[in-house]
């Protein structure tokens, strides 16, 4: 740990929003992961900019963190620089029917706050468990909506430090992808316009998306979402199951009994428990049925191999 570049972030954020060593299995849905060298909660435009700048002077690599919904973190954790935007970065606004958001405020947040505004059209992200930043470069999508079709404007950070708003138009939105993770852009906030709505109608919506993801959805175990992509013409939990392969188990990482599109941390599991297991997995889908299944969680530190684990 370089005491020089503590006190550099030190001096830019306040050693409140600095810590050193800090274990990413605090810091992901997914309870997994080792330390960080640093990890950092900056709560301003400005703030970001002077760590990156700090990141380039010292040649440390950075990693942009919501929640860590969507995230495995390795076993070793990661030889870099962790900046959270998160609850420290969460600021949510409602005009009319538009709602301006920081990249930290939560999906469910912001869901709520339409919903408490009589606004309709966010319904679907209510139970998403991510950040509006990651949702946006993802183009986060369930139950039929997707950010795309909400979104009106993007404000990022690009790799210079320069900040740009882009219209929805320009952020080339697709399956799981948008022109922010293309070009490597940093997420600051997002307009999101919805149309209003009856407020009864808007509740009673949500209830039925909470009650039916209740109901499929392994969210009494830590878990990472969906482990793997949609492949075309198919759905992933279902070649899992019909694989045999409901309830198999590597280490403390099992694939859901619930849902077979999920991989849970039953048992203290190990970055390399689940590696394991979602090699097993592709191996097993690709020999029974000839599709080769993607990754959807995103790998964070080092991984040799993994095992020979298909890692994007």
């Amino acid at each position: 740990m370089n005491q020089n570049v503590i006190e550099k972030f030190n001096n830019l954020l306040g050693e409140e929003k600095v810590k050193a060593d800090e274990p990413m299995k605090r810091h992901t849905t997914f309870r997994i992961g080792g330390p960080a060298d640093y990890f950092l909660m900056p709560s301003s435009p400005k703030e970001v900019k002077g760590i990156i700048e700090i990141c380039k002077e010292e040649s440390l690599p950075y990693f942009i963190l919501g929640n860590g919904s969507n995230l495995l973190v390795s076993d070793e954790g990661y030889r870099g620089v962790i900046i959270q935007l998160y609850r420290n970065y969460g600021d949510i606004s409602v005009e009319g029917n538009v709602i301006r958001a920081n990249a930290g405020a939560l999906l469910s947040q912001i869901a709520s706050a339409a919903k408490n505004a009589s606004l309709t059209g966010f319904e679907f992200a209510g139970g998403i468990p991510g950040t509006l930043g990651g949702a946006v470069v993802m183009n986060a999508g369930a139950y039929g909506g997707e950010m795309k079709d909400v979104l009106k404007e993007v404000t990022v950070m690009t790799g210079n430090g320069e900040i740009l708003t882009l219209p929805a138009e320009k952020l080339e939105m697709g399956y799981r992808t948008s022109v922010v993770k293309t070009n490597g852009y940093l997420v600051l906030g997002a307009v999101i316009e919805l149309e209003k709505g009856d407020q009864e109608a808007i509740k009673t919506r949500m209830k039925e998306l909470t009650e039916q993801r209740v109901g499929k959805q392994p969210l009494e175990f830590p878990s990472a979402g969906s482990t793997f992509k949609r492949p075309e013409g198919y759905f992933a939990g279902k070649l899992i199951m019909d694989a045999g392969l409901r309830g198999y188990q590597t280490g403390g990482a099992q694939v859901a009994e619930k849902h077979c599109g999920f991989v849970i941390n039953k048992d203290n599991a190990t970055a390399a428990d689940v590696c394991r297991l979602m090699k097993d997995v592709q191996d097993k889908v690709k020999e029974q049925f000839g599709v080769t299944l993607e990754p959807e969680v995103k790998f964070l530190g080092n991984f040799g191999d993994a095992f020979g684990l298909n890692i994007k």
